[in-house]
């Protein structure tokens, strides 16, 4: 490829993925400007939104969840937040941070006034899933807050993409999760729910502050240089603020993330080598705070190089610092409570697995007997094959007999096909129609009785 060539294709590929063409500055900041305003209409909106999605989480609907995340108010302040940090804006900064922490506040009430109420109190799969954070939710967060501002850059209509930003982020979801911790007493499930949506708009604001750096937005300019100054170090130092813990929060996500993967990883290695013949896992957990991997066996107990294999093991995997306790029943240690519980556990799988078997095996049975129907020649049909072949029959009779052979000590199974002439027939005339019926009924046994 010449020099004129490569520089055509790159030229191509600069103006593909260009997104300073069509972007409204202007529109762009007065859009979200007034999106950062939460009064009146946008406060109704907000408490209807998280009614929505508790009544979601609470029931587990998964379409609930989606509409209370389409109408909810909340990304305007975080892309506000994002916005007056890239333009130096102060004011807009101040008004961003007051309304989201108002929004913030009405939610978290909301929701825990309405799981206080609410008569359904267990925490169904929708619910958990918003109280463990993962680096997935910081990529989505960034990326959904890439789409979100880059999308509200344009001069074009852009309800569609905003739309999918706000279902992909999920910033009410954990919201109302918090307020169901704080409801239902349970702080661990608050906790991890909040901490969940401080990323989520962390990372938002975040992606929407290096967009409006990369489009070169203006920054908003003050009489007084002094002035001026001062803003750019409050901006700065409240940056830092919010900045440096998310920085160590995302590393934490991304460190527990690894720990789980490759946790999971080890287990399954584990549970596929040959090296356990006799032994099974039927319980395993792990924990990334103490960094410890727990595996319950049951069957034969572990020899001295099974064990020390389980603990070298981990090297493979990058856990050489990980606590792995073992237990396993016939163990002195091993507790009378617990081990109840694993064989519990135990035939529970077993229970679920002869179930699947016996529904296979019933499966099995309706296809052979479908076949079997298929294939069985009715009587209706019979008869009007040999009526058409031999007028003289006027009727068909069909059944089964059972002939016991005394040298064999066998009882023999035969169809039985009794033809019914309307006169005496013709020795040629039954002979053939002996034959026609084994072979039409694939069967050399056939029996045939002439009346």
């Amino acid at each position: 490829m010449d020099k004129n060539s490569f520089t055509g294709v790159l030229n191509y590929f600069k103006s593909l993925i260009n997104i300073d063409q069509d972007c409204d500055i202007d529109t762009t900041i007065d859009n979200i400007s007034q999106n950062i305003e939460f009064k009146g209409l946008n406060a109704w909106i907000l408490i209807f939104a998280i009614f929505l999605a508790s009544i979601g989480l609470n029931v587990n609907s998964t379409a609930v969840i989606i509409g209370a995340m389409l109408v909810s108010p909340l990304m305007g302040p975080i892309i506000g937040i994002g916005l007056s940090i890239g333009i130096n804006d102060i004011k807009l900064l101040k008004k961003s941070l007051k309304n989201l922490f108002i929004m913030t506040a009405i939610s978290l009430l909301v929701s825990t006034i309405y799981f206080l109420l609410t008569p359904l109190s267990d925490a169904q799969s929708e619910l958990l899933a918003r109280t463990r954070p993962t680096i997935f939710d910081v990529l989505i967060a960034t990326f959904g807050g890439f789409a979100g501002i880059v999308a509200s850059s344009r001069k074009q209509e852009k309800t569609t993409v905003v739309s999918g930003v706000a279902i992909a982020t999920a910033l009410m979801p954990p919201l109302c999760t918090a307020g169901y911790g704080i409801g239902t007493g349970q702080f661990n499930y608050f906790f991890g729910a909040f901490y969940l949506f401080f990323i989520n708009s962390f990372f938002i604001a975040l992606a929407t502050f290096l967009i409006v750096k990369y489009l070169h937005f203006p920054e908003k300019d003050y009489v007084d240089d002094t002035r001026q100054r001062k803003v750019r170090h409050y901006i700065l130092i409240f940056s830092l603020i919010v900045m440096i813990p998310s920085v160590f929060i995302a590393l934490n996500v991304i460190r527990e993330t690894a720990f789980n993967s490759a946790s999971i990883k080890y287990v399954n290695s584990i549970e596929q080598s040959e090296l356990f013949p006799e032994a099974q896992i039927i319980k395993n957990s792990r924990d990334f705070k103490t960094k410890t991997i727990d595996l319950a066996f049951v069957g034969k107990p572990l020899t001295d190089e099974q064990i020390q294999y389980l603990q070298t093991h981990l090297n493979d995997f990058d856990l050489g610092e990980v606590n792995l306790n073992i237990k396993q029943s016939g163990a002195a240690t091993f507790d009378l409570n617990k081990q109840s519980e694993l064989i519990q556990d135990l035939f529970e799988k077993k229970d679920a697995m002869i179930e699947k078997n016996e529904a296979t095996i019933a499966n099995l049975q309706k296809q052979i007997a479908d076949l079997q129907s298929a294939s069985k020649l009715s009587v209706s049909e019979l008869s009007k094959e040999i009526h058409a072949l031999y007028p003289a029959i006027e009727k068909v009779a069909m059944g089964e007999t059972e002939n016991y052979d005394i040298a064999s000590n066998k009882t023999i199974k035969s169809p039985i096909v009794r033809l019914y002439w309307s006169g005496t027939p013709k020795e040629d005339a039954v002979a053939r129609i002996t034959s026609w019926l084994q072979i039409r009924m694939a069967d050399s046994t056939v029996v045939v009785e002439n009346k």
